[in-house]
Protein backbone atom coordinates (compact mmCIF):
# COMPACT_ATOMS: atom_id res chain seq x y z
CA UNK A 1 0.00 0.00 0.00
CA UNK A 2 2.96 2.20 0.79
CA UNK A 3 3.88 2.69 -3.18
CA UNK A 4 -0.58 2.95 -4.05
CA UNK A 5 -0.50 6.21 -5.74
CA UNK A 6 -4.26 6.07 -5.65
CA UNK A 7 -6.32 3.67 -3.29
CA UNK A 8 -10.09 3.37 -3.10
CA UNK A 9 -11.58 0.71 -0.97
CA UNK A 10 -15.78 -0.02 -0.99
CA UNK A 11 -15.97 3.39 -2.30
CA UNK A 12 -20.24 4.73 -3.46
CA UNK A 13 -19.45 7.25 -6.31
CA UNK A 14 -22.65 9.60 -6.82
CA UNK A 15 -23.40 12.14 -9.67
CA UNK A 16 -25.75 14.62 -7.76
CA UNK A 17 -27.66 12.35 -5.11
CA UNK A 18 -28.01 9.59 -7.90
CA UNK A 19 -25.42 6.58 -7.11
CA UNK A 20 -23.35 5.37 -10.07
CA UNK A 21 -21.40 3.00 -8.93
CA UNK A 22 -20.98 1.01 -5.83
CA UNK A 23 -18.28 -0.58 -3.34
CA UNK A 24 -15.55 0.48 -5.85
CA UNK A 25 -12.11 -1.30 -5.07
CA UNK A 26 -9.36 0.38 -7.15
CA UNK A 27 -5.50 0.48 -6.23
CA UNK A 28 -2.71 1.99 -8.70
CA UNK A 29 0.29 2.11 -8.05
CA UNK A 30 3.34 4.23 -8.37
CA UNK A 31 4.50 4.00 -12.55
CA UNK A 32 1.42 2.03 -13.22
CA UNK A 33 -1.33 2.66 -16.47
CA UNK A 34 -4.60 1.56 -16.36
CA UNK A 35 -7.22 1.74 -18.86
CA UNK A 36 -11.01 2.96 -17.66
CA UNK A 37 -14.07 1.50 -19.77
CA UNK A 38 -17.48 1.60 -20.08
CA UNK A 39 -20.53 2.84 -22.20
CA UNK A 40 -21.48 6.76 -21.83
CA UNK A 41 -23.14 7.00 -18.69
CA UNK A 42 -21.62 4.05 -17.12
CA UNK A 43 -19.90 6.20 -14.34
CA UNK A 44 -16.14 6.71 -15.67
CA UNK A 45 -16.72 10.60 -15.59
CA UNK A 46 -17.96 10.48 -12.22
CA UNK A 47 -15.16 8.68 -10.94
CA UNK A 48 -12.72 10.80 -12.19
CA UNK A 49 -14.50 13.91 -11.03
CA UNK A 50 -14.41 12.47 -7.32
CA UNK A 51 -10.82 11.53 -7.86
CA UNK A 52 -9.67 15.18 -8.52
CA UNK A 53 -12.54 16.66 -5.76
CA UNK A 54 -14.99 18.07 -8.13
CA UNK A 55 -17.36 15.18 -7.07
CA UNK A 56 -17.31 14.79 -3.16
CA UNK A 57 -16.61 11.04 -2.09
CA UNK A 58 -19.71 10.01 0.46
CA UNK A 59 -18.76 6.82 0.70
CA UNK A 60 -15.96 4.21 1.63
CA UNK A 61 -12.57 5.00 1.80
CA UNK A 62 -10.77 7.32 -0.83
CA UNK A 63 -6.82 8.09 -1.13
CA UNK A 64 -4.91 10.15 -3.75
CA UNK A 65 -1.29 11.28 -4.20
CA UNK A 66 -1.46 11.09 -0.17
CA UNK A 67 -5.14 13.16 -0.11
CA UNK A 68 -7.77 11.42 2.28
CA UNK A 69 -10.99 11.93 -0.31
CA UNK A 70 -13.08 11.54 2.36
CA UNK A 71 -11.93 13.93 4.84
CA UNK A 72 -10.70 16.49 1.61
CA UNK A 73 -11.96 20.19 2.36
CA UNK A 74 -12.66 22.65 -0.36
CA UNK A 75 -9.70 24.72 0.61
CA UNK A 76 -7.32 21.55 -0.14
CA UNK A 77 -8.94 20.64 -3.80
CA UNK A 78 -6.14 23.13 -5.43
CA UNK A 79 -3.47 21.63 -3.61
CA UNK A 80 -4.74 17.89 -4.58
CA UNK A 81 -5.00 18.99 -7.86
CA UNK A 82 -1.38 20.53 -7.80
CA UNK A 83 -0.22 16.90 -7.70
CA UNK A 84 -2.37 15.80 -10.32
CA UNK A 85 -2.13 16.13 -14.04
CA UNK A 86 -5.69 16.43 -16.11
CA UNK A 87 -5.94 15.95 -19.59
CA UNK A 88 -9.67 16.36 -20.50
CA UNK A 89 -11.29 15.26 -23.95
CA UNK A 90 -12.20 19.00 -25.14
CA UNK A 91 -8.63 20.68 -24.34
CA UNK A 92 -10.36 23.57 -22.14
CA UNK A 93 -8.05 25.89 -23.18
CA UNK A 94 -8.23 29.67 -23.05
CA UNK A 95 -8.50 30.72 -26.31
CA UNK A 96 -7.67 34.21 -25.83
CA UNK A 97 -4.58 33.72 -24.54
CA UNK A 98 -1.61 32.39 -26.28
CA UNK A 99 0.49 28.78 -26.03
CA UNK A 100 2.53 30.37 -23.31
CA UNK A 101 0.21 32.39 -21.63
CA UNK A 102 -2.12 29.35 -20.95
CA UNK A 103 0.77 27.70 -19.39
CA UNK A 104 1.68 30.96 -17.45
CA UNK A 105 -1.85 31.20 -16.13
CA UNK A 106 -1.70 27.58 -14.07
CA UNK A 107 1.14 28.46 -13.20
CA UNK A 108 0.60 31.73 -11.56
CA UNK A 109 -3.20 29.81 -10.16
CA UNK A 110 -0.54 27.21 -8.56
CA UNK A 111 1.84 30.01 -6.81
CA UNK A 112 4.69 30.13 -9.11
CA UNK A 113 6.50 33.23 -8.77
CA UNK A 114 10.07 33.21 -10.01
CA UNK A 115 9.62 34.85 -13.98
CA UNK A 116 12.39 33.09 -15.39
CA UNK A 117 11.99 29.57 -13.20
CA UNK A 118 8.05 30.01 -14.95
CA UNK A 119 9.69 30.39 -18.33
CA UNK A 120 11.73 27.75 -17.85
CA UNK A 121 9.21 25.32 -17.01
CA UNK A 122 6.95 26.43 -19.67
CA UNK A 123 9.58 25.79 -22.70
CA UNK A 124 10.47 22.13 -20.66
CA UNK A 125 7.06 21.03 -21.27
CA UNK A 126 6.12 22.31 -24.36
CA UNK A 127 9.47 20.44 -25.56
CA UNK A 128 8.45 17.30 -24.28
CA UNK A 129 5.19 17.58 -26.39
CA UNK A 130 6.76 18.77 -29.00
CA UNK A 131 4.97 22.49 -29.14
CA UNK A 132 7.85 24.82 -28.43
CA UNK A 133 7.69 26.49 -31.56
CA UNK A 134 3.64 27.20 -31.35
CA UNK A 135 4.49 28.94 -28.05
CA UNK A 136 2.84 32.48 -29.55
CA UNK A 137 -0.29 30.94 -30.87
CA UNK A 138 -3.98 30.55 -30.00
CA UNK A 139 -6.01 27.75 -29.84
CA UNK A 140 -8.08 28.35 -32.08
CA UNK A 141 -4.95 28.52 -34.64
CA UNK A 142 -4.06 24.73 -33.89
CA UNK A 143 -5.16 21.47 -35.06
CA UNK A 144 -7.00 19.24 -32.39
CA UNK A 145 -4.42 17.24 -31.84
CA UNK A 146 -2.02 20.15 -31.58
CA UNK A 147 -4.19 21.36 -28.85
CA UNK A 148 -4.36 18.12 -27.24
CA UNK A 149 -0.56 18.21 -26.76
CA UNK A 150 -0.94 21.65 -25.22
CA UNK A 151 -3.16 20.50 -22.61
CA UNK A 152 -1.05 17.50 -22.04
CA UNK A 153 1.78 19.84 -21.72
CA UNK A 154 -0.19 21.96 -18.91
CA UNK A 155 -0.88 18.52 -16.91
CA UNK A 156 2.91 17.91 -16.49
CA UNK A 157 3.26 21.17 -15.45
CA UNK A 158 3.72 20.58 -11.84
CA UNK A 159 5.57 17.71 -12.26
CA UNK A 160 2.40 15.41 -11.14
CA UNK A 161 2.48 11.89 -9.15
CA UNK A 162 -0.65 10.94 -11.26
CA UNK A 163 -2.23 11.96 -14.45
CA UNK A 164 -5.91 11.38 -14.87
CA UNK A 165 -6.76 11.32 -18.77
CA UNK A 166 -11.05 11.55 -19.57
CA UNK A 167 -11.18 10.65 -22.58
CA UNK A 168 -8.42 12.43 -24.24
CA UNK A 169 -8.39 11.01 -28.02
CA UNK A 170 -12.63 11.41 -27.88
CA UNK A 171 -12.45 14.66 -30.08
CA UNK A 172 -9.14 13.78 -32.42
CA UNK A 173 -9.17 11.52 -36.10
CA UNK A 174 -7.42 7.60 -35.67
CA UNK A 175 -3.94 8.94 -36.40
CA UNK A 176 -3.92 12.24 -34.67
CA UNK A 177 -5.20 9.90 -31.70
CA UNK A 178 -2.37 7.49 -32.13
CA UNK A 179 0.24 10.42 -31.68
CA UNK A 180 -2.03 11.75 -28.57
CA UNK A 181 -1.49 7.54 -27.49
CA UNK A 182 2.37 7.45 -27.87
CA UNK A 183 2.86 10.79 -26.19
CA UNK A 184 1.21 9.71 -23.43
CA UNK A 185 3.23 6.50 -23.51
CA UNK A 186 6.24 8.12 -23.73
CA UNK A 187 5.39 9.67 -20.31
CA UNK A 188 4.22 6.58 -18.57
CA UNK A 189 7.51 5.64 -19.44
CA UNK A 190 9.19 8.21 -17.66
CA UNK A 191 7.50 6.80 -14.17
CA UNK A 192 4.37 8.47 -14.38
CA UNK A 193 1.28 6.58 -12.88
CA UNK A 194 -1.98 6.97 -15.72
CA UNK A 195 -5.54 6.57 -15.44
CA UNK A 196 -7.02 7.04 -18.92
CA UNK A 197 -10.79 6.96 -19.57
CA UNK A 198 -11.85 6.20 -22.75
CA UNK A 199 -13.94 4.22 -25.56
CA UNK A 200 -10.97 3.85 -28.36
CA UNK A 201 -10.56 -0.66 -28.45
CA UNK A 202 -7.88 0.40 -30.96
CA UNK A 203 -5.75 2.08 -29.09
CA UNK A 204 -5.99 -0.29 -26.14
CA UNK A 205 -5.09 -3.60 -28.61
CA UNK A 206 -2.07 -1.56 -29.66
CA UNK A 207 -0.84 -0.20 -26.24
CA UNK A 208 -1.73 -3.00 -24.00
CA UNK A 209 -2.32 -2.13 -20.61
CA UNK A 210 -4.59 -3.16 -17.74
CA UNK A 211 -7.95 -2.57 -18.11
CA UNK A 212 -10.49 -1.69 -15.70
CA UNK A 213 -14.28 -1.40 -16.79
CA UNK A 214 -17.87 0.54 -15.14
CA UNK A 215 -20.74 -1.66 -16.00
CA UNK A 216 -23.73 -2.35 -13.81
CA UNK A 217 -22.79 -0.02 -11.39
CA UNK A 218 -19.77 -2.08 -10.36
CA UNK A 219 -15.80 -1.62 -11.40
CA UNK A 220 -13.49 -4.30 -12.69
CA UNK A 221 -10.46 -5.59 -14.02
CA UNK A 222 -10.37 -7.05 -17.40
CA UNK A 223 -8.44 -9.76 -18.56
CA UNK A 224 -7.51 -8.90 -21.74
CA UNK A 225 -7.03 -11.75 -24.38
CA UNK A 226 -3.45 -12.66 -25.69
CA UNK A 227 -3.63 -11.71 -29.38
CA UNK A 228 -2.20 -14.74 -31.93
Amino acid sequence: MADAILHIEEADIYQRDNLVLSKVNLKIERGEFFYLIGKTGSGKSSLMKTLYGYLQLKRGKGKVVDFDLMQLKEKEIPFLRRKIGIVFQDFKLLNDRTVFDNLLFVLKATGWKDKEKMKAKIYEVLEKVDMKTKDYKKPFELSGGEQQRVAIARALLNDPDLILADEPTGNLDPKTSLEVMQLLNEIHQSGKSILMATHDYALIVKFKQKTIKCEGGELFEVVQQATV
